[in-house]
């Protein structure tokens, strides 16, 4: 892709810009709201190019596969042979650059890649006016999603990142519940998930199992599997022969290079009810823990904390994530029910713990006649069917780009601040830690030779 040397107008954050967007931060810009594009009818069925056709991929493939599937693209052949075989009047591409190359008669596109081509799948999908659907979490980084969010805001076309969780009823209901005060004015929040991938400790390892139990980049290489384009896989990730570590996913997931760990994947569905329920955007600060950070690894287990300033009527509020190993002290004290992974409000007048499919209001006894409010947030059609029907008809989704961008930030910023050991305040408008220069490196990353983010003028 080509290079852009200087910040055009549409990629710069202006102050008074950000403070208008902040302020704006209601439910309604939260939904969000997609453009209308072309004027497609709900009977005109969309032709969707699919980037990542194996793995997570194909399960997106199915879910949009009421629409034309035009175009395939994997670097694994034979995965990209497998999806063919469903749609065989598909166009067929190992590199999505050539498929951006032929990219007239397509309206759509799904990215299901690895996490660091994210960006790079999305930003010329979206620079064509493509509407775009992209896995969780959005971007590999922080600079890489302010541009996506950016580039979607101008191209106004229908975007979602794939949180499906986001458009189910027991969300919703949360939602609802805690912005109509059921648990009075939120002043803390924890979320946890039990997965422990990562650099492990023998102790992890043996409780978690996980997949893959390395300590450090292998030295060697191992046989690329057949059909494998290795080096498109790689794409803008520093340069390393294949070792079978890394590859098929989720292997990848756990290498700073790759991915971001738990953080970012998990944080990106369980980070989201918080988020949206308490209106969250830019935190202030954000300090992490866990074990002395490794250059190659994502950690298995590790917490981050954030603090968020007053937003409306809803009071400042301090969100800890947990991962692996850690807990929250009401889950080790044993006050609530000791749910693996989930989500718990802490207010002035009770508690809500929520995980994917269930809630509760605690203590129980206090809520035995509570009177919930009257559902408000509209029943969804499902997470991929909402975005083709914004496709269609310019209708918000639930996880656009303008969100999805702003929660894919937080979640990596726990992640830097877990990096440089240091707790960060947090400048959003310029995209900076104030107290902590060592973290650019981390907040926009150099890619190899040959892979850049061209930004529209």
């Amino acid at each position: 892709m080509k290079t852009s040397s200087s910040p055009p107008r549409s990629s710069r954050v202006t102050r008074r810009g950000f403070l208008k967007s902040s302020s704006a931060a209601s439910a309604a810009f939260l939904l969000g709201a997609p453009a209308l594009l072309r004027g497609q009818g709900l009977n005109e069925k969309l032709n969707i190019a699919i980037i990542g056709a194996g793995g997570r991929g194909a399960a997106n493939t199915e879910s949009v596969s009421s629409e034309n599937i035009v175009a395939l693209c994997d670097v694994d052949e034979g995965r990209l042979e497998n999806a063919g075989k469903k749609y065989p009047m598909a166009r067929k591409y190992a590199d999505f650059r050539k498929l951006f190359d032929n990219a007239n008669g397509i309206d759509a596109v799904v990215v299901s890649t690895a996490e660091h081509t994210h960006a790079f799948a999305t930003l010329p999908a979206l620079q064509m006016g493509k509407h775009v659907y992209c896995e969780k979490p959005l971007t590999h980084g922080i600079w890489e999603a302010r541009i996506i969010a950016e580039a979607a805001k101008q191209a106004k076309v229908a975007t979602q990142m794939g949180t499906q969780i986001h458009a189910t009823e027991n969300y919703h209901r949360v939602v609802e519940l805690i912005q109509t005060g059921a648990i009075g004015p939120v002043r803390e929040a924890h979320v946890w998930v039990s997965r422990a991938w990562g650099l492990q400790t023998p102790e992890e390892a043996k409780t978690h199992g996980d997949i893959v139990s390395v300590q450090d980049r292998p030295k060697e290489a191992t046989p690329v599997p057949a059909g494998l384009h290795w080096d498109l896989f790689v794409g803008p990730a520093p340069e390393r022969p294949f070792h079978e570590v890394y590859w098929p996913g989720p292997k990848w997931y756990r290498w700073w290079d790759f991915g971001s760990g738990t953080m970012s994947d998990l944080g990106s569905h369980f980070i989201d009810l918080p988020f949206w329920a308490l209106k969250l955007r830019h935190p202030l600060t954000i300090e992490a823990k866990g074990p002395p950070p490794h250059p190659e690894l994502a950690p298995a287990s590790m917490s981050a904390t954030y603090e968020y300033g007053a937003r409306g009527g809803m009071p400042p509020v301090k969100l800890t994530w947990y991962q692996g190993t850690e807990k929250p002290p009401h889950y080790l004290e044993k006050k609530i029910p000791q749910w693996g992974s989930a989500i718990l409000f802490v207010g002035d007048k009770g508690m809500l713990l929520s995980d994917y499919g269930k809630h509760l209001l605690l203590p129980e006894a206090d809520f035995k006649d509570f009177k919930r409010p009257d559902p408000f947030i509209p029943r969804s059609s499902g997470h991929h069917a909402q975005w083709i029907e914004a496709c269609k008809t310019g209708k918000p989704t639930g996880s656009n780009f303008d969100y999805a961008g702003a929660l894919t930030e937080a979640n990596h910023l726990g992640n830097v601040a877990y990096r440089i050991g240091k707790k960060i305040e947090w400048d959003p408008v310029n995209l900076k830690a104030r107290n902590a220069p060592e973290a650019d490196r981390l907040i926009r990353k150099e890619y190899r030779k040959g892979w850049q983010l061209l930004r529209s003028v």
